[in-house]
């Protein structure tokens, strides 16, 4: 079995006149980012839960939101991509439309947990209404398994679950929108290398408002994305991975994401559990991430962001090996991330132990 093959595609794309349009997006982004940052005070003031000291906008999100919508608005009259049927394309941008204002809104007025949650739900119910669900996955000495009764509730999970994760993960900066970046580059290589000719120029649409908005966003960040671009982003790659596995032409293993942003579920997934496990609740914000215990051991913004950045190139690589791998055997293709982040795990939680962080990352 060949793994390592040249990325080649059966899409006969026209490159120069996309990648002119793609720089022209980016440039819109950054043009809608210095909009926000000047022009809109939608504020985030530091509290005690914070990693930031000094009052900063928090409305970058919305360039990523307005780049992707243009984006996918030309993209749908170009006739360039073999896109998807209609009703899905349409739920695709509705829901993800609806999760953009109601996050915007929720960054306006500061709602709590509880209501974006619910909001979140309201989101991925509308996304499923148009057709949009996982119905079969794959599973070692089973193979693939029809999902039936519980295809709604799995998909209902993801989209919730990638939603808050990513949302949970926006916390330093230049994290998630750089992770969004190169998980994004490597969705758009990945399902090019498998024959789709739409999920490529939807991740590069995507990737070219989060880099537009990330040249603000690195350290020391000038402006937020905020919920509208955090829960925006882990609602669209978890769409986009429904979309891929089940109604792109190339039908990428649905597997691809959530090996792409598997350090973002791992620390979500193990500091969820661990609250649980305390008796605390879930609903109340924290400082008990691993990324935050991290930070609280006196690295910096940058170096923490950079090690997230180079798991997800490696997680991108991994992702590559598993579409060429048959089968159900495929997931076997996550124990050597799965270990590398309880390495990671064990480190920072010792370290923690050892600064006395315990007890800051639980107020």
């Amino acid at each position: 079995m060949h793994f390592w093959q040249p990325l080649t595609s059966s899409i006969d794309l026209p490159w120069p006149a996309l990648l002119a349009g793609w720089a022209g997006l980016v440039l819109f982004s950054v043009l809608i980012t210095r909009t926000m940052l000047h022009r809109v005070r939608i504020m985030d003031l530091p509290n005690q839960r914070s990693s930031h000291s000094q009052p900063c906008p928090k409305s970058g999100g919305v360039a990523i939101v307005a780049t992707f919508m243009v984006g996918l608005i030309l993209l749908a009259g170009s006739g360039h991509a073999a896109m998807i049927g209609s009703r899905y394309f349409l739920g695709f941008v509705a829901s993800a439309l609806a999760i953009a204002a109601i996050s915007l809104y929720d960054d306006m007025q500061g709602k709590s947990f509880a209501v974006k949650l619910w909001t979140q739900s309201g989101g991925a119910l509308l996304v499923m209404t148009f057709g949009l669900v996982i119905d079969q996955l794959a599973m070692p000495w089973f193979g693939m398994v029809v999902l039936g009764g519980l295809a709604y509730p799995v998909t209902f999970l993801w989209l919730v679950g990638l939603t808050n994760a990513f949302n949970f993960m926006d916390g330093l900066d230049g994290l998630a929108g750089g992770v969004a970046l190169i998980a994004g580059l490597a969705f758009a290589l990945i399902t090019l290398d498998q024959g789709s000719g739409f999920m490529p120029l939807v991740s590069l649409v995507l990737v070219a408002g989060v880099f537009g908005f990330l040249l603000f966003n690195l350290p020391p960040a000038r402006i937020f994305m905020g919920d509208v671009g955090s829960a925006f982003l882990g609602f669209v790659f978890a769409t986009m991975a429904i979309i891929a596995a089940r109604f792109d032409h190339s039908h990428t293993s649905f597997l691809v994401m959530p090996l792409l942003l598997f350090n973002f579920i791992f620390d979500t997934s193990f500091t969820l559990a661990r609250r649980v496990l305390a008796g605390q609740r879930l609903t109340e914000a924290h400082r008990g991430h691993l990324y935050q215990r991290f930070h609280q051991l006196g690295y910096s913004h940058r170096t923490v962001s950079l090690v997230h950045y180079a798991m997800v190139l490696s997680q991108g690589i991994g992702a590559y090996v598993m579409v060429h791998i048959r089968g159900s055997e495929r997931l076997f293709v996550f124990l050597p991330f799965l270990g590398l982040q309880i390495v990671y795990c064990v480190w920072v939680m010792k370290r923690s132990k050892v600064k006395g962080e315990s007890v800051e990352g639980e107020r």
